[in-house]
């Protein structure tokens, strides 16, 4: 391996990262899929705040370590566990050589590397840049290295979530739980004063987990009160029996148990016969009224009537008095009828927020800003003041208020600074569900959060949580400070999980805490004026259709600079920052090209603060070949060439339209100075050479999909042009980058003799196919989406589905062909899933397998169905004519 020499190497000196040779795609995909699901236990640092679209640690913790480790020299490794032992002072002679684990890894063999990867690892002299730094997933985890972290990020939010999660590791978890019991000394027993009830089982108080509202409209035509329920459904009968389900009594309000809510029911209190089905809201956003049979829409009804009103109709309590007693589940934990206690209880709340001016001081007093979320747009279908939110306090009600204006201002009055951060911190975290903008999810017996589908969706029948909490309950205060407590816990002595022989193995604690050499900046990236000054750039950019963060995370803002105000700039506006966001904004008429020329600016930022011979390394999500070709644009026109990509599995999110984005990609870019001129003649054989010699590397030595396969193929075709960006001629004109992507791709697909039923013969064998496995799997291959979408073989009307052979889009699309007056265009998938269909219905089959002839290629491919799914119907239609003719 060569060395770094002492002057900066030239771009054809500089050492080539362990990054750039290869990358452990499946080790980090063993680990991130189960980090995915369980991110409180593998890095609680990133469950002490919401922020969007934050990636998961253990992508960038491999970055950090395919990237930091260049120079065996400043290098040290330690044992967890150990006080500070290096490998070498423990003894462990066979994993203390560095440089040949550095040396080792390339394209076919990646993992020597990996081995540090549980490793407490130490870097000398590196500087690492986030001028992107979101939720600070990328500075979090390359602090653990040692390494020096700048970051910055518009939203000041963003700047503050990570600017706590970075002061964590320095944080006296005992000083916070004693802020937080002067905190509870202060006002828990004022707040939980509020969530009380009578308990049914006897002549004492419960406590309350959740508040039932619903919103109420009068009739456009008769008058009559509507109840806004779109169907009568509480919850499922958790405590009592889950095959039952708890349900409102349209009739007499009560709260009754049934054993199928989509049928005719009966109420066990007053008899009433009815279909808790059947509400009173339909899909269209239209009220029914009851009365008169009037269908009218809601949002127009709220504009004329200047409003709604709500009405308490249903509580989940705990009850500690029968519980201590040993009375069952079904007992001491429930659901019932709102009773005029409950009501009155609430109306005290409200008296309270209009007598006690003082608790007025904090609480948000901007209004709701107009925006692409907020109103009605491309991005987002809910428009809130059309459903009469004007102010950011119209998403709580007078109890809320009251004990949300209590809780932040105890938190004002802790001394300590960094604890009442934290602390504020918890605050903010509990308004996810600490609204009027959420629901209950009735199948899990929870209540949602705001940001489920990160837009705001004002629900018909709202869910008010116990703001201090109960024992038991979601999203309280107290499960949110214990939430932030962990992730200071861990951020002191932070532990790794990986995978081993297929079992996750937890470390013991690293010695290095999370933090340390920190510098955060709040503003535009564009302004920074860094020069010639960091070893790497590890970030997570904007991507031009995603969330308009800005909107959403003023949920957040206006309630953190209540007493952030005076305290940081960035915190003294109505609202975060907007027009300087690099992302469409269909509101403030920002467009895709304003996006492609303002990450072109990005780049430009990003070159200038690199040294000659640093690197920049990112996550990417897209799938189209048209988004790949404006990032390679703007990338390459500031003076970037592309070394290495790499697919990986990361925290996809649900977007706006509910759709996911197809999956994470990690760029490597280095700086060039000058590109090369080239024919694209010459140019596309040797992009051709480079796909198939790296597919063919990639398919005899490594264990990944075709469609990982097809990204790093992609990639390594992506850096041959990077190097002649901007100087690649065919017929006398040059080309552009979009331009050469799509012929990459046609590059790639030429050759493969994959197609639609390979495709869909592994989705067949995903767990829980996506579209993301949809893209994933047609990279490299003759077969698109789009293809695939048009055949039936999958469909998103109502979340993901296959067309499987008992899909009715599928068969559909099946019957229509084979009706039609050629058999023609029959693939021998079609034909196979028509049989099994017709099969299962105990029609005859065996005129059509007369009709069409078995050919190898056809029972091929009903032995590859039948494997796949267990199903050997597949293959006894096309043989066995006791089975196949009725």
């Amino acid at each position: 391996m060569s060395e770094q020499s002492e002057s900066p190497p030239t771009e054809h000196e500089r050492t080539e990262l362990p990054i750039e040779r290869g990358f452990p795609i499946e080790r980090i995909n063993e680990i991130a899929e189960k980090e995915g699901r369980a991110k409180m236990y593998y890095r609680p640092i990133y469950t002490m705040h919401k922020w969007w679209a934050r990636r998961l640690g253990c992508v960038f913790r491999a970055i950090s370590l395919y990237t930091l480790l260049d120079d065996p020299e400043k290098v040290e490794v330690f044992e967890p566990g150990q006080d500070n032992e290096t490998l070498a002072d423990w003894g462990d002679d066979t994993q203390t050589d560095i440089a040949s684990l550095i040396d080792r890894v390339d394209m076919r063999d990646p993992e020597s590397l990996w081995e540090l990867y549980p490793k407490d690892v130490r870097v000398e002299d590196k500087k690492i840049l986030d001028p992107f730094m979101g939720g600070g997933t990328s500075l979090v985890e390359a602090s653990r290295f040692g390494a020096e972290v700048v970051g910055n990020d518009l939203n000041p939010v963003a700047w503050f979530v990570t600017k706590k999660e970075l002061e964590a590791g320095q944080t006296d978890v005992e000083e916070l739980e004693a802020a937080f019991e002067q905190v509870k000394e202060d006002v828990a027993d004022e707040i939980t004063q509020y969530y009380k009830t009578p308990c049914p089982n006897g002549d004492h108080e419960a406590d309350v987990m959740y508040n039932f509202w619903v919103k109420e409209l009068d009739c456009v035509s008769c008058g009559h009160t509507v109840p806004l329920f779109r169907d009568y459904r509480v919850a499922a009968g958790r405590y009592e029996n889950d095959d039952k389900y708890n349900v409102h009594c349209p009739d007499c309000g009560a709260v009754t148990l049934v054993d199928d809510w989509q049928s005719e029911s009966v109420c066990d209190d007053c008899g009433h016969g009815f279909v808790p089905k059947e509400g009173n809201v339909s899909r269209g956003g239209k009220y029914n009224c009851p009365d008169c049979g009037q269908k009218y829409a809601i949002t127009d009804a709220i504009q004329e009537q200047g409003g709604y009103d709500t009405r308490l109709y249903a509580v989940e309590y705990y009850c500690g008095h029968c519980d201590e007693a040993g009375e069952t589940k079904s007992s001491h934990k429930g659901y019932k009828q709102a009773e005029k206690a409950d009501i009155e209880l609430f109306e005290e709340a409200q008296r309270e927020w209009r007598e006690n001016e003082e608790l007025h001081d904090y609480v948000p007093d901007e209004k709701i800003p107009e925006g692409a979320i907020t109103a009605a747009s491309s991005v987002s279908g809910n428009d809130v003041f059309q459903h009469k939110y004007e102010d950011w306090t119209d998403m709580f009600n007078k109890r809320q208020l009251v004990c949300h204006s209590k809780l932040l201002s105890s938190i004002s009055n802790v001394s300590d600074q960094n604890i009442q951060e934290y602390l504020l911190l918890a605050f903010t975290g509990m308004l996810r569900t600490n609204t009027m903008m959420v629901g209950y999810d009735q199948g899990y017996n929870k209540i949602i959060n705001i940001f489920k589908n990160n837009s705001f969706d004002p629900p018909q029948t709202p869910c008010e949580g116990n703001v201090w909490g109960a024992k038991f309950g979601r999203g309280t205060f107290q499960s949110i400070i214990d939430l932030v407590k962990s992730g200071i816990e861990y951020a002191r002595e932070p532990t790794e999980r990986y995978v081993q022989d297929g079992e996750t193995v937890e470390t013991a604690a690293f010695s290095k805490p999370i933090g340390g050499d920190v510098t955060l900046h709040q503003g535009d990236m564009r302004r920074l004026d860094f020069e010639d000054e960091f070893d790497a750039v590890i970030t997570d950019p904007p991507y031009y259709d995603n969330i308009i963060y800005s909107e959403v995370s003023d949920y957040f803002y206006v309630w953190q600079k209540i007493l952030l105000e005076d305290r940081y700039s960035g915190f003294d506006q109505d609202k975060t920052p907007r027009t300087e966001s690099i992302v469409t904004n269909p509101y403030l008429e920002k467009t895709v090209e304003d996006f492609e020329s303002e990450l072109g600016q990005a780049f430009s930022v990003i070159k200038r603060a690199l040294k000659d011979d640093g690197s920049l390394t990112f996550t990417y999500h897209h799938s189209d070949s048209e988004s790949w070709g404006e990032l390679l644009e703007s990338l390459c026109n500031v003076g970037f060439e592309v070394t290495a990509t790499y697919p990986i599995t990361a925290d996809i999110n649900k977007f706006i339209g509910g759709e996911a984005v197809s999956f994470d990609i990690v760029v490597v870019a280095r700086p060039i100075d000058e590109t090369e001129p080239a024919s694209w003649n010459s140019l596309r054989r040797d992009i051709y050479r480079t796909a198939r010699r790296t597919r063919k590397q990639l398919e005899e030595n490594r264990d990944l999909s075709r469609g990982d396969i097809g990204v790093m193929e992609m990639g390594a075709c992506f850096r041959e042009y990077s190097k002649h960006h901007g100087k690649v001629q065919r017929d006398g004109e040059i080309m552009s980058a979009k331009e050469v992507v799509q012929e990459i791709y046609g590059i790639i697909q030429e050759a493969s003799d994959i197609g639609v039923e390979d495709v869909f013969i592994d989705l067949l064998d995903s767990n829980n196919p996506s579209f993301d496995d949809v893209n994933k799997l047609c990279r490299g291959t003759n077969a698109t989406p789009e293809e695939l979408k048009e055949m039936c073989l999958y469909n998103q009307d109502d979340g993901f589905e296959l067309g499987t052979w008992d899909n009715e889009k599928r068969q559909a699309y099946i019957q229509e062909r084979t009706n039609g007056d050629s058999d023609d265009h029959l693939s021998n998938l079609d034909k196979l899933q028509f049989l099994r269909y017709r099969y299962e219905k105990g029609q005859a089959v065996q005129n059509y397998v007369d009709k069409w002839g078995v050919d190898d290629d056809l029972r091929e491919l009903a032995g590859r169905l039948a494997d796949v799914t267990g199903d050997e119907t597949y293959t006894r239609v096309l043989g066995d004519r006791d089975i196949t003719s009725y």
